[in-house]
């Protein structure tokens, strides 16, 4: 107390700061008694007026990390400029969640960073920063692990930030990110690329969405086969997709040519009101009657249903391969296409030119894959372990870009 008092009100800045900081310490150690304490607590409510940033950032710096510090200072230096609140916002265990939310609301970005990055965020902390943060701010709540940050939260930074990329990559990092939200990012980064491309010239406004579609639908089949370890797994997926108008035949036959028919059980139960198990039945069923009736009940063309039996006799015929359960499969796409110009029926016209797109899809990327493969093998030691590009970098781009 005396030492400050001696430093008086006409020292520099730099020594205000330090002196500022020894009083603080002293009050929070309880070195005072209880008239120091009364004096000490008027000095430091009046140095909040200080018109230096260096005297109050050191005395933030001081009680940041104090569970005793007057309530009072502690929330002044909270909603103080942003170099003297930081380490307040940052570290404060006398910050109440009201407190945080209304700094948060009132904050600039670096007074929301230093919220979103505190040591725990509570789910109303964490919402209020979702729905008011900048994008820095809430690229680092993504990144906090310890944020409670409700799905709810996740849902609304991605309506807000979904067609910023660092945002989508923060996200995608997230091991909890339900299916749902995962389908949300790929929808943002379909809009945004569609909007890139056409604002550019690049392709018309039709091929860009049929473009932007189609590379939607490959990243729905791959997020539908990491969500099938079990049979209710892609069943959130369906229901959103139909939720977006985004279930449609096209995209489950994409799957069923990718080898992988969880998503089409999920498709026809979620579409029949029929229990996924018994769904699952009929298609392990599927030249029987009853596959045909759940087929017609889910409302899906039916000029599609050769084509549907014929990939399923395929997959059957050669098998699981989890490895492809992601991309269209050549051997699969063939042997319907196969099938249904056999049948000789004019009504097949628009699934065979539907195959035929596929067929020309998974070629490239079987082209790819094997440039790839080549270049690595080719490639001197030191580039090879760099990489030219692997099957996992596709997938997340997929859904990334």
């Amino acid at each position: 107390m005396a030492s400050f008092m001696a430093s008086g009100v006409a020292s520099s800045p730099a020594q205000r700061g330090p002196a500022a900081a020894d009083l603080a310490g002293a009050l929070v150690r309880g070195e005072l008694n209880p008239q120091e304490e009364r004096d000490a607590q008027l000095i430091l409510t009046a140095l909040l007026d200080d018109p230096s940033p260096l005297v109050r950032g050191a005395l933030a710096q001081e009680l940041s990390v104090a569970y005793n510090a007057p309530h009072h200072i502690v929330v002044a230096l909270a909603n103080d400029q942003a170099e003297v609140a930081a380490p307040i916002l940052n570290k404060s265990p006398r910050l109440t969640d009201a407190d945080l939310i209304d700094c948060a609301a009132i904050g600039d970005c670096a007074s929301q960073i230093a919220i979103a990055t505190r040591l725990r965020v509570s789910a109303a902390v964490a919402a209020a920063i979702a729905e008011v943060g900048a994008r820095e701010a809430v690229v680092a709540l993504i990144g906090n692990d310890g944020a409670d940050t409700p799905d709810f939260s996740l849902a609304r930074i991605i309506e807000r930030f979904g067609e910023d990329g660092e945002t989508r990559e923060a996200l995608l990092h997230r091991g909890d990110l339900p299916v749902t939200l995962r389908a949300k990012l790929v929808d943002a980064a379909a809009n945004a690329l569609t909007r890139f491309v056409v604002s550019r010239d690049w392709l018309s406004a039709e091929r860009a969405e049929r473009a932007t579609r189609e590379a939607r639908e490959k990243a729905t089949v791959l997020l539908a086969a990491d969500s099938s370890d079990n049979l209710d797994g892609p069943g959130a997926l369906v229901r959103h997709l139909r939720e977006q108008g985004q279930l449609t035949a096209g995209l489950v036959l994409r799957a069923l040519l990718s080898g992988n028919t969880s998503l089409l059980i999920a498709a026809l139960a979620e579409l029949s009101g029929l229990p996924a198990r018994r769904v699952a039945g009929y298609v392990g069923e599927f030249e029987g009657a009853g596959f045909g009736a759940v087929f017609h009940r889910a409302g899906l063309p039916e000029t599609l249903l050769p084509a549907y039996r014929a990939a399923l006799c395929a997959r059957k015929e050669f098998g699981d391969d989890p490895d492809s359960q992601a991309r269209l499969s050549r051997t699969i796409i063939e042997r319907v296409l196969t099938s249904c110009e056999r049948a000789d029926d004019s009504a097949l016209a628009p699934v065979i030119a539907l195959l035929r797109r596929f067929d020309a899809e998974a070629a490239r990327d079987d082209a790819r894959e094997g440039m790839e493969r080549l270049t690595r093998e080719r490639a001197p030691p030191v580039e090879r372990r760099k990489g030219f590009g692997n099957g996992l970098f596709n997938r997340r781009f997929a859904i990334a870009a």
